[in-house]
This record gives structure tokens, sequence and C-alpha cells, in this order.
């Protein structure tokens, strides 16, 4: 997995919205080239932090800024004793204004600058400077064979902003980028850095700020912001005196035969993330394998839909969805749950039967897709969802009013008032069964102690994949419900229960 640092700034801003910010600080009074200079120091500083003893550093330089920052971290490596090398896919002369200043800087400093070709030999660290963060659509000539390059030689590489053939926006690849081992992003952190594509590619990230003007980066509109500090909500301290009855009774349904570890894996988690009651609608054949394996579940058997409404009555919060089936059975406590005026959580199944138009979804509800199940209810492809993870959220929860959970690597909580979260935590370990049951159950343990739908879906998300985070790093195997203690502890670290 890629190392993300917990010091990274929340804000994630869109390629438009960080040159805007690049324009306000210019305008400001700071030089073009003197903000070019400042990220070349950055860049040059974190890559002496990460390799001290390379000694070597070849630069492949595109036509544009990007380029410029990279002439001049090979001035500074040049003048600092190492051996350099820049090697260009396009002409300089194409090069202009602050591009253009650095490249002149370099070569007055000595530094060796060619055209790259086939011949070329790519030695030391690589500095990727090819493209930045104007980059958009499929690769093409020359810099799609120079990425070949870099990304076959099996040498250490730093991409400088972003790497080369990574959409800023989205996150997306098509066909290929530059694989960094470290990248060194400025100004703003670029949104497409977080999602989609983008966690197989980036390596660790690092920012600097090239000292922006605080007030001037306030002003400036961002398109999410990161799930930390101030962005993660927290549930208030019990009291003393506190009781079951004022932390939420969650009733999750599903568990249709041979789906019952689904349903029971929520009402399991909605229960060790702090609910005071919960209960499991299911069907009869799973009751007693239910109480068996958690008797603190209040397990009904509802075979019958009649049985449904004095369920919801009696609870606080319905999580819908979990191994619940399409059949009629399903369809007929979908339609019972969604005439409930209690908040829901839906997942699984009953976000398929939405898609179908089996159901209208009912106010103040969660929905929690991945990317297939948000692929059939926007009506599109799997691909497209990919392609522009943020828009696809923003889509869903505009469309269906309400709060919209983008599972995936880079997972998004999106609001129907276009506020949009990101959380950059979590671990290939949990691409695995179950885990979304345990997610849909914690997210309704939280509706059911008092946070707002945006707010308990932002909270369970976070928690849900820093426990996954947490014991990813141990390997492959990790199953559902090795997540219920770490998201326990995480919980109570994060929102202490006692005054």
């Amino acid at each position: 997995m890629p190392a993300i640092h917990d010091d990274l700034p929340p804000p994630l801003y869109t390629a438009a919205q960080v040159r805007e910010l690049d324009a306000r600080l210019i305008a400001a009074g700071t030089p073009g080239f003197e903000l070019m200079q400042r990220a070349a120091h950055a860049a040059w500083r974190a890559l002496r932090r990460r390799w001290p003893d390379a000694g070597a550093i070849s630069v492949l330089a595109g036509a544009g800024n990007n380029a410029g920052d990279g002439y001049l971290i090979a001035a500074l490596a040049h003048k600092s004793g190492w051996a350099v090398q820049v090697l260009t896919v396009s002409e300089p002369g194409q090069l202009t204004g602050d591009a253009a200043q650095a490249f002149a800087e370099a070569q007055a400093a000595g530094v060796s600058i060619s055209a790259l070709g086939d011949a070329s030999e790519l030695r030391g660290v690589l500095v990727d400077a090819l493209l930045g963060t104007g980059f958009h659509g499929a690769l093409r000539a020359p810099y799609a064979a120079a990425i070949e390059r870099i990304n076959a030689t099996g040498l250490p590489v730093l991409a400088v902003d972003i790497p080369s053939g990574l959409h800023a926006d989205t996150g997306q690849v098509e066909g290929s980028a530059v694989c960094a081992d470290l990248t060194v992003s400025f100004i703003g952190l670029k949104l497409g850095l977080f999602t989609g594509d983008a966690p197989d590619w980036v390596g660790e990230l690092v920012f600097d700020d090239l000292q922006a003007d605080p007030q001037l980066v306030a002003q400036q509109p961002y398109a999410a912001l990161r799930l930390a500090g101030a962005a993660l909500p927290q549930l208030a301290p019990r009291s003393r005196t506190a009781h079951k009855g004022l932390f939420g009774h969650v009733l999750v349904i599903g568990g249709d035969r041979g789906f019952g570890g689904a349903a029971l894996l929520a009402a399991q988690s909605a229960l060790r993330s702090g609910a005071g009651l919960v209960s499991l609608a299911t069907r009869g054949e799973h009751v007693g394998a239910s109480l068996a394996r958690c008797p603190e579940v209040m397990c009904t058997a509802t075979d019958s839909t009649y049985q449904l409404p004095t369920l919801c009555d009696q609870a606080d919060v319905l999580v819908v969805g979990p191994g619940l089936g399409q059949q009629a059975w399903a369809r007929s406590l979908l339609s019972a749950a969604a005439a409930s005026p209690r908040p829901q959580v839906w997942d699984a199944d009953a976000l398929n039967l939405l898609a179908m138009g089996a159901v209208k979804l009912p106010v103040d509800s969660v929905l929690t897709p991945h990317p297939g199940e948000a692929a059939r209810l926007l009506g599109c492809s799997n691909a497209a969802v990919q392609a522009d993870r943020p828009a696809a959220a923003r889509a869903l929860a505009e469309r269906y009013q309400a709060v919209v959970v983008l599972k995936g690597a880079g997972s998004l909580v999106a609001a129907p008032d276009g506020r949009l979260l990101l959380c950059d935590r979590g671990h290939p370990a949990m691409a695995g069964a179950g885990l979304g049951d345990v997610l849909a159950g914690l997210i309704g343990a939280l509706r059911g102690q008092g946070l707002a739908a945006f707010e308990a879906a932002a909270l369970g998300v976070w928690l849900h994949a820093s426990a996954g985070q947490q014991l990813g790093a141990g390997g492959r195997g990790l199953v559902a419900s090795d997540l219920l203690p770490t998201i326990r502890q995480l919980l109570e670290d994060q929102c202490p229960c006692q005054r």
C-alpha cells in the first residue's frame, strides 16, 4: 500500500482549482518562477531523504511547467555533486515562460541535457517531469514510450507533483502511467491522487504548500475533504447515568436462505459499534445459528412480511440488504422496510432491487454501493463509474437524494448538497466477503447513537478502513469479523465513551 501521511492537509482540489490558487498566489506578489524554485527545492529535499546515497538522477522532462520543475531539480542535484542528466521528449525550444527560464538555469549550471533516444541509459533515481496536472485522456507519443521506459527499468522513481499519465481529478489511468515510489505534490493536494487507479501509481505521497499564504489558500474552493482531523465526526461522550435506550435500536433485515451470515455480520457490527439494542429479522432456519454465535442480538424468524412493520416500529434505525437476495421474500421485506419512516442504511441486494425500480428509497437514507452496484443504480458501466468516481458518487447522491458511500480504494462519501469526503485509509487485504456487511451495521449503529446520515457514513467509513489498514498489515486471510474488536477500540480512541 502507498504510504499516506496523517499530516497531509484535508482539502483536495481539482487541477483547475489548483491553477486558480497558483494564479492567486502570483497575483498577490509571488512570482511564478519563485514558486517553481520552491517546488524544485521541496522535491529535491524529499528525494534526498528517501534516497540519500543514490548519487545520481535522470530527469525525464516534457514541455510544460512540470518540466521546468525537473530542470531546476537537475540544477540543484548537479550543484550538490550528484551525477545528473536530463533526457527530454520534446524540443527545448517548445518551452515558454517559467519553464524556459528553468531550462536556461539548468543549462547554465552545466547539466547534461539531451533527447531521450532508444540508446539512452537511465540511471540513478528517475525523476518524472513529463506531464503535469493538465494531462487527460490517453497517452500519446512520445510520452507513452517514455513512460514505458521508466516503468521497465526497475529503478526508483520520484514523480513531480503527480505521476505522468494519472488524471489529476479522477485518478483514472488510460493504459499506463508512471509507477512512482514517491510523489511530491505542491500547493494543493489533487483529488486524483487518492481515488480511482491512483493507489497503484502514486507510491509514498509527500506534500509541500510552497509557503503559500494560508489566507489565500483558505479562500480557494476545494472539491473534497480527506477524512482526517476536523473533518472527522465524533460521537458525544456518554454520561454516567446512560442506559441502552439512549443509543439506538438497530434492526438488520436480511439473510435469505444460504446468506444468513451476511445479516448476522451486520448485526454483530452494529452491536460492537455501540448500538444500545440490535435486532435481526431473518429466515427462520438462521435463528439457531445466530443465537449461538451472538446471543446479544434479538433474532426473529421473519418468514412473513406481516411481522416486519411491528419490528420496524420498535427500531430507531434499519439496516437493509445484507444477504437479502432478490427473490419474492426479499422484495416483500424491502417494500415493508421502505414504508417505514425510520432512518435507513441500504446495502447489497437492497441496492440491486432499488436499481431495478422494485421499490422507492425512503428519505434520510444512506446507500453503500460498491462500483458494480453503483453502475446499476446509475444505469451505466462499472468502467464508467471507476473512470470518475467523484462524479459517480455525487450523481448517486443527487439522483436518490441520499448520502452515498461509494466503496473501493479511496472510498467516497457524498451528500445531496454536493459535499464530498474521501477516505485514504484501507488495505488490499480487505478485498473479501462480508466487509460491506460490517460497514453497513457500523453506520447503522452510529446513526442510532445520534449522528446524522452524512456524519455517520463518514465516521463509519473511516473506522472501517482504519481497522482494515491496521489488521491488513498482517497480510492475506483477513475476514470480515476480524475487524469488529479493532473497530470497537478505534471508536473508543476517537470518541471516548465516558466524560
